[in-house]
């Protein structure tokens, strides 16, 4: 698949991750969808990708919801006739010991780490389906990766993860025969907002630079032989 051109949907896009891989995508011709709840940063995401020459539009929205994730799939689909490429970076992270975890919170990690990965995937590969090719990426994390060392009060976060995890490996089963490649990666400490929040104590050792430039290569054709994978970055500072 020739990347130029295509049509991405990137959630999380406001920061981290998902900005920089929104910018990274344009860099290369992709027209880029940024979804997320914060309208200022995307607002600042898009002008900064239109300032160097690329196409960009957001959308606001929350990725567990249901309606806005039909929203932003309709939204695109109105304005550019298609959807190529879905990377799921939207995630939030709450530290607390489990003895003490409250519904609520528990609730919110998966809502948004799961349910509004599998919401968004959904979406997309209906219209994939249709269109018979797409590639949906998935950030997942080696908190939810098996003999991994954990971190006390991750719970929500790892259960989350490990979902996302397994809902790849079956989406890329049921879509080998619609031509829709699908893969995950898990990074250990990137440098975000949310692993200063998570786990101040560890030092990263990956930028969202770097990753970005990792889901680039799997969204690209070059990435076509790790359908079905989760990629583990072991990333050592």
């Amino acid at each position: 698949m020739d990347i130029n051109n295509k049509v991405a949907i990137v959630t999380g896009a406001g920061r981290g991750v998902g900005r920089s891989t929104a910018r990274l995508l344009a860099q290369a011709g992709v027209r880029v969808v940024l979804f997320s709840r914060t309208r200022t940063q995307l607002d600042e995401a898009v002008a900064e990708i239109t300032r160097n020459g690329g196409q960009a539009l957001s959308v606001v929205g929350d990725v567990s919801q249901e309606e806005d994730v039909q929203r932003l799939f309709q939204h695109t689909q109105e304005t550019y006739g298609r959807i190529d490429i879905l990377i799921n970076c939207a995630a939030i992270v709450a530290v607390k010991p489990f003895a003490e975890m409250d519904t609520a919170t528990w609730d919110q990690v998966i809502n948004i780490n799961l349910r509004g990965t599998f919401l968004c995937c959904r979406a997309a590969f209906r219209q994939m389906m249709e269109q018979k090719q797409g590639v949906i990426i998935n950030i997942s994390s080696l908190s939810g990766v098996k003999g991994v060392e954990k971190f006390p009060g991750m719970s929500a976060y790892n259960v989350s993860k490990s979902g996302v995890a397994s809902l790849t490996e079956i989406l890329a089963v049921e879509g080998k025969a619609h031509n829709i490649r699908v893969c995950a990666v898990s990074p250990g400490a990137i440098d975000t907002e949310m692993l200063k929040q998570a786990a101040p104590h560890l030092k990263a050792g990956m930028t969202p630079d770097e990753l970005a430039d990792i889901l680039f290569y799997l969204a690209n054709d070059s990435g076509r032989m790790f359908s079905g994978s989760n990629i583990e970055l072991f990333t050592n500072a």
